[in-house]
C-alpha cells in the first residue's frame, strides 16, 4: 500500500500540468465556458482529460507544484489554456455580433431576454444564432478537436517553455478579423432595413401628414426578418468556413511554437 500510494504522489505533478491547461481551455470554450455550465462539470471534465492523457505525456519536467516555479508554471499553463479556449470563442463571437448587427438595424435590440443561467442579458436574435452556431459547433465534433489541439499544445509549447508572444499577438489581432466577418454577414440585412427607410424618408417629404413611425417600424421588423431568414440558411456554411480559417490560425501558432 505505501508503494502503491508513493507511485501515487509521483503521478500528481504530471497530472497537475494537463489539468491546468484543460481547466482553462475549458473554462472559456464555447458553451462549457458559459454560466450554465457547473464548475464541477468543467472541473470533472479537466480531470478526466488529464488522466487521459497522462500516458502520453510522459517525460516532463520534474517541478514541485508547490514551489515558487511550480506557481508560475501553473500560471504559464493556464494562460495557454486560456489562449486556445478564446481561439474558439471567437467563432461564436462572431455570430453573436452578427445578430446584435442584425436586431439592432431591424429595431429589436429592445427585445432583451435575461437569461438566469448565465447571469447576463442578450438581445434575442443574438441568442438565436448563438444556439445555431452551438449546434453547428457540436456536428461538426468541435468538442474533440478543442480537446485535440489542446494535446497537441502539450508537443509545440511543452511545460516550462514559456509562452510564445507571437502567438498571442496572433489572438489579439483576431479580434478585427471577428468584426470584418461579423459585418460582412450582415451586410444584406443592414442594406435591405436602410433601402426601405430611405424609402420612408422620401414617403414622409410627399405626404409629411403619415404617421411614418407607426407604418416604418413593422415594415423595417418584417424586411429585416425576411432577410435575417435568408441569412440563417447561409450561417452553417459560414461557420465551418470561419472554423477553417480559425485552425489555420491555430496551426501556425503550434507550428511557430514548435519551432
Amino acid at each position: 500500500m505505501t508503494g502503491l500510494f508513493a507511485d501515487l504522489i509521483q503521478l500528481l505533478p504530471a497530472l497537475w500540468w494537463p489539468f491546468c491547461r484543460f481547466l482553462a481551455a475549458l473554462a472559456v470554450a464555447p458553451l462549457s465556458g458559459e454560466g450554465m455550465t457547473p464548475a464541477r462539470v468543467r472541473i470533472g471534465a479537466a480531470l478526466a482529460l488529464a488522466v487521459a492523457s497522462l500516458p502520453a505525456l510522459r517525460g516532463m519536467p520534474a517541478i514541485d507544484p508547490f514551489s515558487l516555479y511550480g506557481i508560475a508554471v501553473a500560471v504559464e499553463q493556464a494562460i495557454i489554456g486560456l489562449i486556445f479556449g478564446l481561439a474558439f470563442q471567437l467563432v461564436m463571437a462572431v455570430l453573436s455580433l452578427l445578430g446584435f448587427l442584425v436586431s439592432s438595424q431591424m429595431g429589436l435590440s429592445m427585445a432583451v431576454m435575461n437569461d438566469p443561467g448565465n447571469g447576463n442579458s442578450s438581445d434575442v436574435v443574438s441568442t438565436l444564432l448563438y444556439l445555431l452556431g452551438a449546434m453547428v459547433f457540436f456536428a461538426v465534433d468541435g468538442h474533440l478537436v478543442l480537446i485535440q489541439v489542446v494535446y497537441t499544445s502539450f508537443k509545440a509549447w511543452p511545460v516550462g517553455s514559456g509562452i510564445d508572444a507571437l502567438s498571442l499577438q496572433t489572438l489579439a489581432n483576431s479580434v478585427g478579423w471577428v468584426l470584418a466577418a461579423a459585418i460582412l454577414l450582415a451586410l444584406p440585412a443592414v442594406f435591405a432595413t436602410f433601402v426601405v427607410q430611405i424609402g420612408f424618408g422620401l414617403i414622409n417629404r410627399v405626404a409629411p401628414a403619415l404617421n411614418l413611425f407607426s407604418l416604418g417600424f413593422p415594415v423595417v421588423t418584417l424586411f429585416g426578418l425576411g432577410t435575417l431568414g435568408l441569412i440563417v440558411r447561409f450561417v452553417p456554411e459560414q461557420y465551418l468556413r470561419l472554423s477553417g480559417q480559425l485552425l489555420q490560425m491555430l496551426d501556425g501558432m503550434l507550428g511557430h511554437g514548435h519551432g
